[in-house]
């Protein structure tokens, strides 16, 4: 660990900057940590926002993951809540935040994702987005006293949302501007079958259409399609995707890309500076393609591998992981191990009721896999794709399960 190294300054109070902290400790830095967080609440989990917090009996409150007195106490951390980054000087290690600049020696940038808006709305107050602990409150409270739900994209948390909204037995629309749900995500061969799973369980799934108006009267929302239909309904969420949040970094001469270009040890190619979670795009030598996840398992873990880069600049190493992600649709479990853009998808199971393996080969390897409705099977896949098992004993795995 270098010995000039007094100050670290983490900048994104979330779970990668969370991580990046801990790490720091555990990697023995003895010096000062600064905490930077635009948000003005400490760090807290943001999976159960599209999840738990939108039941009928969903917590009241969302918890940190540490208290105050724990980061100060047990991480030694200097705590800059509701502090936004506005800008970065590499040349004199400046990181300029709306309380004024803060000096560092290391820097770890993990400012995450913006929510994207939706271009054809004038007014944004109509509609309800979902990034923050306010965002799940608010739109549960809206929900409470609601009969219908349209939902503007089909991706994970619009597609978790939908089924929060069944759940509740409300009438619920999701609108999706791709032919199917996640088609990006989990391929043209597999994503309709999800698309399936929403049909199954009574949402109203129309996809192929994009939204060019939004009225509201202030009782419910009109959204007019491109086809010429309409949707309205008393609640209506706005899951189109989010963006990396690296608009400040402008001119500071960092690579800025699909979020910030990074080199496989996810340092920037500019001293003392490395990037974690939403806003890291970096090449993963296990499979040899460029990604930016906006995963949970990603973000824990690469929080942690950035802050040892930035400390440890002669010992730093690659990042390397098996992408994991899971979601909950409907009671039903739906997980994602490894990659999906190989060179095939195999589906393995009954789709038709919403339980099945998607398989994905890239040469004879196996490459990924998606369970829905299998949570059993998920572990083994995982331990298979860590062994870079081979694609015939992936398949005979999966046919060989009940």
């Amino acid at each position: 660990m270098s010995e000039d190294i007094r100050r670290l300054v983490v900048v994104g109070a979330s779970l990668a900057g969370l991580r990046a902290v801990e790490g720091a400790r555990r990697a023995g830095f003895t010096g000062e940590i600064v905490l930077v967080g635009e948000e003005s609440r400490l760090p807290y989990d943001r999976p159960p926002l599209s999840k738990a917090v939108l039941a009928t009996d969903g917590p009241v409150e969302v918890p940190p993951f540490r208290s105050a007195s724990s980061l100060a106490s047990e991480q030694g951390v200097d705590l800059r809540l509701g502090v936004r980054a506005t800008g970065l000087d590499t040349g004199s290690r400046t990181l300029a935040t709306t309380a004024g600049d803060i000096g560092y020696e290391a820097l770890v940038i993990a400012t995450g994702s913006r929510v994207r808006h939706l271009p054809c709305a004038s007014d944004d107050s109509v509609l309800h987005v979902l990034r923050t602990d306010r965002d799940a409150l608010a739109l549960r409270k809206a929900l409470d006293g609601a009969s219908s739900v349209a939902v503007v994209g089909a991706g994970f948390i619009g597609s978790e949302v939908a089924s929060a909204a069944r759940a509740r037995g409300l009438t619920t629309t999701l609108v999706e501007a791709a032919p199917t749900p996640l088609l990006r995500s989990v391929g043209a061969d597999v994503a309709p079958l999800l698309g399936h799973v929403h049909r199954l369980h009574g949402t109203d799934l129309r996809t192929g259409v994009g939204v060019t108006h939004v009225a509201s009267d202030g009782t419910s929302t009109v959204l007019t399609l491109d086809n010429g239909s309409t949707v309205t309904a008393d609640v209506v969420v706005a899951g189109i995707g989010v963006h990396p949040n690296v608009a400040w970094l402008a001119g500071s001469g960092l690579v800025l890309g699909d979020g910030i270009v990074c080199e496989p040890d996810l340092g920037v190619g500019l001293a003392g500076v490395a990037a974690a979670g939403d806003v890291c795009s970096w090449v993963d030598p296990r499979w040899g393609r460029r990604s930016r996840l906006e995963h949970w398992t990603n973000a824990s873990e690469q929080g942690a591998h950035a802050a040892r880069t930035v400390l440890d600049p002669a010992g730093s190493s690659p990042y390397s992981s098996t992408p994991y992600f899971w979601s909950e649709w409907y009671g039903i479990k739906v997980q994602l191990v490894g990659r999906t853009d190989g060179d095939e998808a195999l589906v393995i199971g009954t789709p038709e009721d919403g339980r099945f393996i998607a398989l994905y080969r890239n040469g004879d390897e196996l490459w990924g896999a998606l369970t829905v409705g299998r949570p059993g099977d998920t572990n083994k896949l995982r331990r298979l794709l860590n062994a870079r098992a081979s694609w015939r004993e992936a398949v005979e795995f999966s046919r060989s399960r009940p």
